[in-house]
């Protein structure tokens, strides 16, 4: 398969994991609330959707790091590894987060099953929702550590236009500082400031669906094998 190629497909796959990026979160807003305990249960379709996209979505990090590596090991065979492990920690703290997010489910509707009135019930749902908001601000950085890889390589190697991987890491930086990193200092995220993580993600995607990954020229190719050798 060919860079350019490659780069289309992957460019595909940017698009659809942006998407399984915002829709889960959107569809998870019972449980974000502090009434999760009482309005969780009536959206308990809707919950196990969000979850299971949020798994598949993780999966496809994986694919894409999978799929992109090749084009990455002729450049750094390191920074190639450094995008799948990434990935791989990206979907195992997702699974983590996963298993809080349906505990929390299965607490509200025994909640909601015995009538909503043991205290004890909002004793263990400050409990699993302390633990679900630890491992989901994880998966956040994760998430960022990630992104930060992918145009991290972008911006040393020019299989991309180097504008659009500059764009793309100044998003994830304004990303991470807008709602990571506050969340582990003890303040309010500011999500709003986590838009343009999307347009920077949008513009590397619609480039490669439209041009692919620029190969390396036979001559550098050779001089770094010989190197290498």
């Amino acid at each position: 398969m060919s860079a350019q190629s490659r780069g289309r497909i992957i460019g595909i796959m940017l698009l659809a994991q942006l998407a399984g990026l915002i829709v889960p979160f959107v569809l998870l807003h019972p449980m974000t609330t502090s009434d999760f305990l009482a309005n969780a249960a009536a959206y308990s379709s809707q919950i196990k959707l969000a979850v299971f996209l949020l798994l598949v979505n993780c999966a496809l990090t994986i694919c894409i790091s999978l799929l992109s590596f090749p084009i990455f090991r002729e450049h750094s065979v390191a920074a190639a590894l450094l995008l799948v492990s990434a990935s791989v920690i990206m979907f195992s703290l997702q699974a983590v987060d996963n298993a809080h997010l349906m505990s929390m489910l299965s607490l509200s509707q025994e909640y909601v099953q015995g009538g909503g009135s043991d205290e004890r019930f909002q004793t263990l749902a400050l409990v699993v929702r302390s633990a679900r908001k630890w491992t989901h601000y994880s998966e956040l950085l994760a998430i960022d550590s990630w992104f930060f890889a992918l145009y991290g390589f972008l911006c040393r190697y020019p299989v991309v236009p180097r504008a659009i991987a500059l764009f793309g890491l100044a998003t994830v930086l304004i990303h991470f500082m807008a709602i990571p990193l506050p969340l582990f200092l003890g303040y309010n995220a500011v999500t709003l400031l986590g838009v343009p993580m999307a347009f920077g993600q949008t513009a590397l995607a619609v480039w490669l669906l439209a041009r692919g990954f620029e190969g390396r020229p036979q001559g550098e190719a050779k001089e770094v094998m010989s190197y290498e050798l």
